[in-house]
């Protein structure tokens, strides 16, 4: 990979640790995580007003920037394309989040000035899809038994619990850092598992 001439002396430093981490470079991922953790989690945070869902979303946004890496182009800076995926990663929370908040009986008045009523299936899903729904979450619970014991019990104690971050860094007696850094690296290796098994998921 040629360093792009227009980019400045961080971008051309950002871009060496990309080709290392496209080459499968962990570390140099890691670098540029922890070079860009706060300012990701502080714009993500700005858009959706929740500490633990911004948390969760900083995560996420990584973890799509790790999967996609190969995708990347040095036609621009690193930190542009990974505030891109950051940004449509909360565009697409919020847009679900907000469908989900939809009240099930809006009303609104027509044409001929009568009310009427609007039900919006959320929550209430008919057999089939509550179906299709028991077999996504048994699968997840099949994928997440097969991670190491310490990323397993973090999976369960966040996505199955709820618990926050800081209530399973009390559970467990962990420095709250090392919990973050293990979900992440749970979500990473969940995240290849369900590429391999998404035909079933």
């Amino acid at each position: 990979m040629e360093v792009g001439n227009h980019l400045t002396e961080k971008g051309k430093k950002d871009l060496e640790l990309v080709y290392l981490a496209q080459q499968g470079d962990q570390m140099a991922f890691a670098e540029l995580m922890e070079k860009y953790r706060d300012s990701i989690y502080f714009m993500v945070n700005k858009m959706v007003r929740n500490t633990d869902d911004a948390e969760d979303l900083t995560i996420e946004a990584f973890g799509k920037a790790f999967h996609r890496i190969n995708q990347y182009s040095p036609d621009f800076a690193f930190s542009t394309w990974l505030f891109k995926i950051a940004s449509n990663n909360c565009i697409d929370f919020i847009r679900k989040k907000r469908l989900q908040m939809t009240s099930m009986d809006t009303t609104f008045e027509g044409e001929d000035g009568e009310y009427s009523g609007m039900q919006i299936r959320t929550d209430d899903l008919d057999p089939e899809e509550e179906a299709i729904k028991k077999q996504k979450i048994k699968m997840m619970r099949l994928l997440v038994e097969k991670l190491k014991p310490r990323y397993r019990v973090l999976v369960e104690k966040r996505y199955f619990e709820e618990l926050s971050y800081e209530e399973i860094a009390d559970e467990l007696d962990l420095p709250l850092g090392t919990v973050k850094a293990q979900l992440f690296r749970a979500r990473e290796f969940l995240a290849g598992m369900i590429e391999k098994t998404k035909d079933a998921i």
